[in-house]
């Protein structure tokens, strides 16, 4: 079936596409595009994903401001979360915020956990007098708040939120989404934190 389309009389549509390619690559000021379909959108989506980590990967050991690790998909996780929170905690001289973060972030995993597929990760960050805590995955669904009875054993993650973090949140990622929650921070100890400036 032919048709008349800006000044082209094509009888297929890959007709009338190459046309139009070729009519482009002609224009003066135009770079030559990549010669290939695969080559172009290899080179497209090396630039959108380049910075992208696998979330079960490793992310490089800690330093004095920020940790990060890959948890499993099994029922250990929350347990192995909690006290890779208070391990570094501790290790930055953070003991006061142990409890709560401890809390929180074994809400967050759990939560990632019953809700999601896929990998995991935890990170940490300590910067300007806050603790942030993220929970990364690869579901971009943010939480939903739940009005649930007195007698139910779950659906309070947002209240517990609500009420013990300074500021919490959901990001979407390019993996996923990111649940965080911050705390105001003070170094528990007299002398210096590496945590802080």
């Amino acid at each position: 079936m032919a048709f008349q389309a800006i000044g082209l009389t094509v009888t297929s549509r890959g007709k009338f596409v190459a046309r139009l390619y070729r009519r482009r690559q002609e224009e003066p000021g135009h770079k030559a595009a990549p010669s290939s379909w695969i080559t172009r959108h290899q080179a497209l989506w090396s630039r959108v994903l380049a910075p992208v980590r696998p979330l079960d990967a490793p992310r490089g050991r800690a330093t004095d401001r920020d940790s990060s690790w890959p948890l499993p998909r099994d029922l250990t996780s929350a347990r192995r979360a909690r006290r890779l929170v208070t391990a570094q905690l501790d290790d930055w001289g953070l003991r006061d915020l142990t409890d709560t973060a401890e809390l929180l972030v074994s809400e967050l995993v759990t939560n990632a956990l019953c809700h999601t597929r896929g990998p995991l990760r935890l990170n940490l960050q300590a910067r300007d007098s806050r603790l942030r805590c993220e929970v990364e995955d690869t579901d971009p669904t943010g939480p939903v708040r739940r009005v649930v009875d007195a007698d139910a054993e779950g659906g309070r993650g947002i209240d517990l939120l609500d009420l013990l973090a300074e500021a919490w949140g959901s990001t979407r990622t390019a993996t996923g989404k990111t649940m965080w929650f911050q705390l105001p921070a003070k170094a528990s100890s007299p002398e210096a934190s590496p945590a802080f400036d």
